[in-house]
């Protein structure tokens, strides 16, 4: 792969996670959780560099300790968007992809998959991973409604589409893997907030305010990102079955 198509992963983490502190570095089977990020990313193939972004020093050690590449960051960032934007500025890769940080139970065949979707199709500038998903009333999780494209027409915690005349319709979930177009990211991370965004506390929506498209690539897929103790013991529990584990795990 040339350097012109070199693609970086980037894993924006903090310690100060308001709903379940310390999360990057809270355990899930004997590893910390960061760590298992990034070693699954490190499984995938269509990725030629892995990092993990933050602003923690007790972070960077504990990554580098198993091995992992650490670029500090500032700790003036908002969002983990503006983190990865800051440490993709120095790095000469054509794709940056934003694997969230609380991620544990990503596939490396769903980032490849959603990598190669940015290869394929030069116009596209963001790509995201959608999953099917059934869990209701959790405004944790973000939800979102795409157009028979499969781009994104909008996200929302709330549950879309409405089940105010249907039952139980069906939703698909974000799944934070989001690669961008490095030029695309550095100008993104510009702009301001839009006022969606600020309502829904979702920085992507900062992109469809503003006219551009996010193309979706759907996956099925029980990953969830860890936000709550109740996403924690859930991912415990998967990770204790899970196929990719015993292939990093010490």
């Amino acid at each position: 792969m040339s350097d012109k198509q070199k693609v970086a992963a980037i894993l924006p983490s903090r310690l100060e996670s308001s709903r379940l502190p310390r999360k990057a570095l809270l355990d899930i089977c004997g590893l910390p959780m960061i760590v298992h990020v990034f070693k699954r990313c490190l499984l995938a193939k269509k990725l030629d560099e892995v990092y993990v972004a933050t602003d923690s020093y007790e972070i960077k050690e504990v990554v580098e300790k198993h091995g992992g590449d650490v670029i500090m960051t500032s700790c003036n960032h908002q969002t983990g968007t503006d983190r990865i934007a800051e440490a993709a500025a120095g790095l000469n890769a054509e794709i940056i992809v934003n694997v969230q940080g609380d991620e544990a139970l990503v596939k490396p065949e769903h980032i490849d998959k959603v990598v190669a979707e940015m290869h394929d199709n030069p116009d596209v500038n963001v790509g995201i991973l959608v999953n099917p998903f059934s869990k209701r009333n959790n405004p944790s999780d973000i939800k979102t409604v795409l157009t028979q494209d499969n781009d994104v027409m909008y996200f929302s915690r709330a549950d879309i589409p409405s089940d105010a005349r249907v039952s139980e319709p069906p939703l698909l979930k974000a799944y934070h893997i989001i690669p961008f177009r490095k030029a695309f990211l550095l100008e993104y991370a510009r702009w301001e907030k839009g006022e969606l965004e600020r309502i829904e506390f979702n920085e992507y929506l900062r992109i469809l305010e503003r006219g551009h498209k996010i193309r979706a690539v759907l996956v099925e897929s029980d990953a969830v990102s860890v936000d709550t103790a109740e996403d924690l013991e859930f991912v415990r529990g998967k990770m204790l079955e899970d196929p990719l584990f015993p292939r990093y795990k010490p």
